[in-house]
């Protein structure tokens, strides 16, 4: 075996720029040497080969067994051709035939080396992807390279993203170099390359922006019951905490509004109502058709809906621009909202 310094010199340039084993890219030498060998001599040649982790010298080599009739050339020898190498073979014994690896076909050489590229390939989408894979129901920065009809591209680095028609806000104008927060909606792992599948729409990034802003969130003080999101236009977001001492909603304002600003702003200037929970269903539908002001609310728990009255002054404040308040608090609390005004009742 003949020591190649340069090989392991750039085995750990290699190692050290992608983050790819030296142990994982000598496996695939050695996988490229043996498909090499038996391209150049023949697919049915019992074959091995090593690399030299500490000096990269590389060895190739068949293996035949010495038997008294030959049935498979490609495994077995003769005595006599046993003894032309060396005259202490025997019947039963293996002999070892070494290759040099440099006498290799071009043909052959060219699949070792596609086989080490692919290796070396499919070792780097494996660390992007475990580099990512931890990034699921996240918030990441990417800047758009690329518009099309399947959705806007995204380079996050080590990765591309695709933001579908159907997860961008509506009315949003991307363009190229715009650099956007996104929510991470899956990882996909394919035989070319890493894809990331994210969003500008799911309630899952108001969750992560408030974790953000909020340290009673982060810690678990105060937590999310709820959110429904109509995005670029409002959310509704229902907290709750079992600590007495403290103000779940008052907490995600913060002090003089700051908290819910800057989600506000992280939004794009997306409207956020804060709503605290309640167990009591008449009080938290109340609370979640803010900003308006509720008279009363009648439950029937069978059809799991509510009907509900408020001043006639309130009544199209309650039901919001084109339904959406309303849509948004029966999305919020789960339960089916009938709204009328009290005149409409007394008559």
């Amino acid at each position: 075996m003949k020591a190649n310094k340069e090989l392991i010199a750039a085995l750990d340039a290699l190692e050290k720029e992608k983050n790819i084993s030296k142990e994982v890219m000598c496996e695939a030498l050695e996988t490229a040497l043996i498909t090499a060998y038996k391209k150049n001599y023949g697919p049915n040649f019992v074959c091995y080969a090593t690399v030299d982790r500490k000096n990269g010298a590389m060895k190739v080599w068949a293996e035949k067994t010495v038997v008294e009739t030959v049935e498979d050339e490609s495994s077995e020898m003769t005595l006599e051709e046993a003894r032309e190498i060396s005259i202490r073979y025997q019947i039963g014994d293996v002999v070892e035939l070494p290759a040099d690896p440099a006498k290799f076909g071009r043909i052959a050489a060219q699949t070792a080396k596609q086989m080490v590229v692919q290796k070396i390939r499919e070792a780097e989408r494996g660390n992007v992807f475990m580099q990512f894979s931890d990034k699921e129901n996240d918030i990441l920065t990417g800047k758009v390279v690329k518009i099309e009809k399947k959705g806007v591209y995204l380079d996050m680095g080590n990765a591309e993203a695709l933001l579908t028609p159907s997860e961008q806000i509506p009315g949003e104008d991307l363009h190229v170099g715009d650099m956007v927060k996104v929510y991470i909606l899956e990882v996909k792992k394919s035989t070319k390359a890493l894809q990331l599948l994210v969003s500008r729409t799911h309630p899952g990034m108001v969750k992560k922006f408030f974790s953000h802003e909020v340290p009673e969130i982060a810690d678990g003080t105060v937590v999310i019951k709820s959110i429904a999101r109509e995005a670029g236009s409002r959310t509704k977001i229902s907290v709750y905490s079992d600590n007495e001492n403290v103000d779940a909603v008052g907490s995600c304002v913060g002090p003089k509004g700051a908290r819910v600003a800057a989600v506000v702003d992280a939004l794009g200037g997306e409207k956020v109502d804060i709503i605290l929970y309640d167990e009591d269903i008449s009080k938290y539908i109340s609370a979640a058709l803010n900003p308006a002001t509720v008279s009363t609310v009648t439950i029937d728990e069978e059809a799991k809906s509510a009907f509900v009255t408020v001043p006639d002054f309130q009544l199209s404040l309650a039901i919001g621009k084109e339904g959406q308040n309303a849509r948004l608090a029966a999305r919020l609390t789960g339960w089916k909202i009938d709204i009328k005004g009290d005149s409409q009742v007394t008559e």
